[in-house]
């Protein structure tokens, strides 16, 4: 029984169950009362201890090995879009190093989001549950997308379990990097929810603000304060150019260095947000894409995974990290040339389409993902929970769904595992994906009123009953899309054709089950409240940025998604 293994059966569950199996027999074999050695001719007792402490050379350093935890390096973009990087076809050719990333390790062209927007997408990827469950979700309006701008009420609930929170305790250090995101009140911060350390913002970088009617957005070292966005850490909307993914950059090769020495296992989660308007580049790399100030982001953001994977192999820990990059939502297409390319698929952010959740994602380790491979596998930014607590051998929550699966077998035997992809916008379940049929229960772009104001979730993609501009049920007959056959969900299948039929009563009973199973979460994006704002936050005091916090105001947040 010492050698049954938790799911995933890794080689270090593997090694740590032989090294216990060998401490049982040399207890057994010195400390019976039996005494059984006491009955073995002196031969046999020689060639039996000889024997043991052979195994015991081979397995006592197995058990060394068993104990060395692997580490983790997850690199979260911000809006980049599937079709951004050079691996995944685009003609600009401009990411040599997350191309180089995919070349030694895999691909997973078949990669989502759990939300097309970046709050609940976080929050989803953190907690391992969809929004619904987790409550980072909107119940002010039907099928609204809402995140957490500086003056939202609430924020990832305590009694969401993050997957750092549980690393943390198994002796991980942890360092967030980057765009929060996930609620500016302090009770809501990293430092509160499983990280040691954090160098970024709790919000996005919008600005700049004037400091009376809205403050400029605080940047932390781990708990408190060190200034703020465009005053001490500037952003120059004019020219683009900030160093902002440059020292995020440093923030984290320093990290892995500190940690390797110290042999301490480690999570970096690297969320840097240049891709996300407004645009920002280093002066390095400002006007040197064919892309604009979009490509010089990204450009930037590629050079910064290569100091990463350098860093990893430098410190002597590349053969035990576990590297994965993905983004949090799709391209922005309403941004036009300021935002990605969803290569070839509908539509982008905001949106259930493909283009919307489909993402860049690339996993890496060498010595453990065979290099130039490619794996189908349905995941999701939720598998990073399960598949960190799987590898480190900590046990997943038993008290809560988790949506998440380990991607161990995809990975290490490129194996893939059945599993349903939900589409969710706001509180509203919009389609399901199984196997290569995707099921739209819901349909909608964004409405005519947004469009005339020149907000368009789908420029140039205009497809009949599928990108509708209101909002359109269609449980009773949902439109269905291969996926296989169809990446840009063009051509819905014919209701009436056994194709359909076949693919819907597969599909059915699995939304039956989720919806059945359900149990929302309390909803966490329904209230706005300028006093919440970042006027004072922790570490104000000691650096005389404190603003005065105004009256309360709790009103409905109002989504314009």
């Amino acid at each position: 029984s010492v050698f049954q293994t938790s799911t995933g059966s890794s080689l270090d569950s593997f090694l740590f169950a032989a090294a216990k199996a060998l401490r049982v027999l040399l207890y057994c074999f010195f400390s019976s009362p039996l005494q059984l050695h006491g009955k073995m001719k002196g031969g046999q007792r020689v060639t039996a201890l000889a024997m043991l402490v052979a195994v015991g050379v081979v397995v006592g350093t197995a058990d060394a090995a068993a104990v060395k935890k692997p580490n983790f390096v997850f690199m979260l973009m911000d809006d980049m879009g599937w079709g951004d990087l050079g691996v995944f076809g685009h003609p600009a050719k401009e990411t040599p190093n997350i191309d180089k990333m995919a070349v030694e390790g895999m691909t997973l062209p078949d990669f989502y989001s759990a939300n097309p927007l970046c709050s609940p997408s976080r929050a989803a990827m953190l907690s391992g549950r969809l929004p619904i469950r987790n409550g980072f979700y909107t119940t002010n309006d039907h099928a609204r997308n809402a995140y957490t701008p500086q003056d939202i009420v609430g924020g990832i609930p305590d009694d969401e379990v993050l997957f750092p929170e549980l690393l943390q305790k198994a002796g991980y250090k942890n360092k967030i990097i980057g765009k929060w995101h996930l609620g500016q009140q302090e009770q809501y911060l990293p430092h509160k929810h499983g990280f040691d350390e954090w160098f970024g913002a709790p919000n996005c970088h919008f600005g700049p603000f004037n400091d009376k009617r809205k403050p400029n957005i605080p940047v932390y070292r781990d708990d408190h304060m060190i200034g703020r966005l465009y005053e001490e850490y500037q952003i120059n909307q004019t020219t683009g150019e900030s160093n902002l993914t440059k020292l995020y950059t440093q923030e984290a090769t320093v990290f892995i260095h500190t940690q390797a020495s110290a042999g301490n296992p480690f999570l970096l989660y690297w969320a840097v947000d240049a891709t996300h308007t407004p645009l920002y580049a280093s002066k390095d790399f400002l006007g040197t894409s064919e892309r604009g100030l979009y490509g010089d982001a990204v450009r930037e953001l590629d050079y910064g995974v290569g100091e990463i994977l350098a860093a990893l192999k430098a410190a002597g820990v590349d053969d035990n990290t576990l590297v994965m990059f993905s983004s949090d939502n799709g391209g922005a297409m309403y941004a036009k040339q300021n935002g990605g390319s969803n290569g070839p698929f509908l539509c982008g952010k905001e949106t259930t389409y493909e283009g919307g959740m489909r993402e860049p994602t690339i996993a890496y380790w060498p010595g453990r993902i065979e290099p130039g491979t490619v794996s189908h596998q349905l995941g999701n930014l939720m598998d990073w929970f399960t598949t960190s607590l799987d590898l480190a051998g900590v046990a997943t929550p038993s008290d809560r769904i988790i949506d998440g699966i380990s991607l161990a077998p995809a990975l290490f035997n490129n194996t893939p595992v059945d599993r349903p992809i939900f589409y969710y916008r706001g509180n509203e379940m919009m389609a399901v994906r199984v196997g290569w049929y995707k099921a739209h229960y819901w349909t909608w772009s964004n409405f005519i009123v947004d469009l005339d104001k020149g907000i368009d979730y789908c420029p140039g993609e205009d497809v009949k009953n599928v990108t509708t501009h209101d909002q359109v049920n269609n449980t009773l007959a949902p439109i269905l899309i291969h996926l296989g056959r169809d990446p840009g969900e063009k051509y819905p299948i014919k209701s009436h054709s056994p194709e359909y039929k076949s693919a819907m009563a597969a599909i059915q009973p699995v939304v039956d089950d989720h919806k059945k199973k359900l149990v929302p979460g309390a909803p966490q994006l329904n209230k706005c409240d300028p006093a919440v704002q970042n006027w004072a936050p922790p570490g104000c005091k000691e650096i005389n940025k404190c603003l005065p916090v105004p009256e309360h105001d709790v009103t409905d947040c109002t989504w314009g998604h």
